[in-house]
């Protein structure tokens, strides 16, 4: 039997994305974002309103970060999410976190997040069904620490995601399959 919920937001994994610009003065904005995903293969979609300090930035500079959350700076990446830039302009600078400018694009690299992918706007869509902001994937970097030799291991990232149906972070870190590969077992069975 099922039973109806409240929620319509149902979507488990979210994925934690912490979204950093550079401010007008150039100081560090960064902000939590689970409604975001890859739109294709090098761009992203963030489903992010205009009233956010950290969109903006991002129309003015025509450049964004977005990093992979980990379980290790979960307080810090809940931060990034409860207090907003509008608000608290020195945000950044009270989380502890250290950035580095990207060479690729006119935006901040977080340093303690372990992926980052380095984007240039593309466009901002804000029609009933748009997505906000689109992005062009320049750059991904990610820390040694969480490599084995030329791949990333997941495993090592321990990357969190949100729980939009109790608002719990977990963290994501078992492998359990094998992609393009597991399913193939059925396929020989029914073929």
């Amino acid at each position: 039997m099922r039973k109806n919920i409240k929620t319509t937001e149902a979507i488990f994994p979210m994925p934690v994305l912490m979204v950093a610009t550079f401010n007008d003065d150039g100081s560090v904005d960064v902000m939590n974002a689970a409604w975001g995903t890859m739109l294709s293969r090098n761009q992203v979609a963030l489903n992010l309103t205009k009233t956010h300090k950290t969109v903006q930035n991002i129309m003015k500079r025509k450049a964004f970060t977005v990093s992979i959350a980990d379980s290790r700076h979960l307080v810090e990446a809940d931060y990034f999410g409860v207090v907003s830039a509008n608000n608290t302009p020195n945000k950044f600078e009270k989380s502890g976190l250290t950035w580095t400018k990207s060479e690729n694009v006119d935006a901040p690299i977080i340093n303690e997040f372990p992926l980052c992918m380095e984007c240039e706007f593309v466009e901002y869509q804000d029609d009933e069904t748009g997505l906000g902001v689109i992005g062009k994937v320049i750059n991904t970097s990610a820390d040694e620490n969480v490599m084995d030799e030329d791949k990333v291991d997941i495993s090592k990232v321990s990357a969190i995601a949100f729980d939009p149906y109790t608002h719990g972070y977990y963290e994501v870190t078992k492998r359990v399959g094998e992609a393009f590969s597991d399913g193939l077992k059925l396929k020989a069975e029914v073929d």
